[in-house]
């Protein structure tokens, strides 16, 4: 396709592959603008669907951002253009996260190497156990230089590290049971699972871990076996993180790129993922996050990578729901 003309059919299918992309609890916290005019693609936030117990400052919500940005920008290459993209170009409108502005594309080659379309619709979080069988180096590698591309580095932790990220993450876990404000409101996001197009359902919940090793999130926070039933979990996880030197809004949209970049790219390897995000909400743990070689970068996401089950995925809101295209995004969702 040379042309950037788009009829509602190509729109639909980009639209649909940006809001694949993960998001916390999955709340699919964004809008989209479409202008005729200039063929580009707007991501604004949905302050509506955003988390003020667990996401106060928005982070996550501008991570989930990037990812679909990702998603949108390789899309757009297996349709046969290329996605300009800018990061929080409106200052006037900092709900305007991204824009992606579709032009001809006058050569064959795509800075994302392998076509990940395929990808973006098998990849999903697994919360469940994963075998002993070791990741290949080969591919622990190709994920780092998936990270290093946006921009972002991806760490793999050794045992010693593993061990102390973990004991983090459970203190995390540990304080989020007793937190009552942020228990209800991941309740309510799990809640919102049963037949609806938003939240985590209960079949993607996944058990907790029997060896109680590795610090599953309980979206009950009640930990109860009724809820969150326990099974044996890998003894020695698999841990890489994702860091960037600043913390900014950029940074942020930048590690959603990196993020889903390396889930698409495990995804194509038949590698298994999930988040251990719940450490990240908390701002003295997610200092206490870096590693002692790194004590002046700021951790993004923290993944847990393996072989298992595919596990389940999670629903999402028809891509016509998100959609403007007429321009009328209202003055609350552009502030």
């Amino acid at each position: 396709m040379s042309s950037t003309h788009l009829d509602s059919s190509a729109l639909e299918k980009l639209i649909s592959a940006a809001v694949a992309a993960p998001s916390m609890h999955n709340t699919q916290p964004w809008r989209f603008r479409f202008d005729t005019d200039s063929a580009t693609v707007e991501i604004h936030a949905g302050a509506e669907w955003q988390l003020p117990q667990e996401d106060p400052q928005g982070r996550a919500l501008h991570i989930s951002a990037g990812a679909a940005l990702f998603n949108l920008r390789v899309a757009v290459t297996h349709l046969g253009w290329k996605p300009i993209t800018r990061l929080l170009p409106d200052p006037h409108h900092p709900a305007l996260l991204a824009t992606a502005r579709i032009c001809p594309r006058t050569t064959p080659h795509t800075r994302h190497g392998a076509d990940l379309y395929a990808a973006i619709w098998h990849r999903h979080s697994s919360r469940f156990p994963f075998t002993n069988q070791p990741v290949p180096e080969h591919l622990l590698h190709e994920l780092a230089e998936a990270a290093h591309s946006e921009g972002i580095t991806l760490a793999v932790a050794g045992p010693d590290e593993t061990a102390r990220l973990l004991q983090i993450t459970a203190e995390a876990e540990r304080r989020n049971h007793i937190d009552a404000a942020r228990g209800a409101e991941s309740r309510r996001w799990s809640n919102r699972g049963r037949g609806e197009d938003t939240g985590i359902p209960f079949t993607a919940l996944g058990p907790q871990d029997a060896f109680e090793q590795l610090p599953m999130r309980d979206f009950s926070a009640r930990r109860s076996q009724q809820s969150a039933p326990a099974r044996p979990f890998e003894r020695t996880p698999l841990l890489v993180s994702l860091s960037t030197g600043h913390d900014r809004r950029t940074d942020w949209l930048r590690a959603g790129q990196a993020l889903e970049r390396v889930l698409l790219v495990a995804t194509a390897h038949g590698l298994r993922t999930s988040l251990l995000h719940q450490a990240l909400e908390w701002s003295d743990l997610r200092d206490a996050l870096r590693s002692a070689a790194s004590q002046f970068d700021h951790v993004q996401m923290l993944l847990r990578l393996g072989y298992g089950p595919e596990g389940s995925s999670t629903p999402r809101r028809s891509p016509r729901l998100f959609l403007d295209l007429d321009g009328s995004t209202s003055q609350a969702d552009q502030r």
